[in-house]
């Protein structure tokens, strides 16, 4: 059975159609690649300060019997291959999710996410070197 595909709005979570266009689109490749017995495509972007519609954060819970035998590292490279155009495009960021059927039956609980800490990485980095934070002017 499939997951209900969600969006995220407001820091609750509501049941949406088929999301916008990337979020269609990471389904329909993730299901013709991957054929997911269960797979939940939920838009992040809010998390992470994007406006309305944004579609640029997202994560994936996929269930296939393909990911057997495998370890984390190659279900996670089968994701990416799948998603390879989005990656390098207009999709940021991407959390996995990847289980197999036996594994999703046994334990479906999804571990939550960290929060997002805002801010880029070269802002960090030159508030570290004594940068332009209002201590160092």
């Amino acid at each position: 059975m499939r997951g209900p595909f969600l969006a995220a709005a407001g820091g609750g979570l509501r049941a949406m159609g088929d999301g916008g266009p990337l979020a269609r689109a990471i389904r329909a490749k993730l299901d013709a690649a991957l054929q997911p017995t269960h797979l939940q495509v939920l838009d992040e972007s809010w998390r992470h300060g994007g406006p309305p519609g944004a579609e640029t954060h997202f994560s994936v819970v996929v269930v296939s019997g393909r990911f057997a035998g495998l370890p984390p590292l190659q279900r996670h490279r089968l994701v990416h291959a799948a998603l390879r155009a989005e990656l390098a495009g207009p999709l940021h960021a991407l959390a996995i999710v990847a289980r197999t059927p036996q594994q999703w039956e046994s334990d479906p609980r999804v571990p939550p996410r960290p929060p997002c800490l805002g801010g880029s990485k070269q802002e960090r980095r030159g508030a570290a070197a004594g940068g332009d934070s209002p201590g160092n002017q």
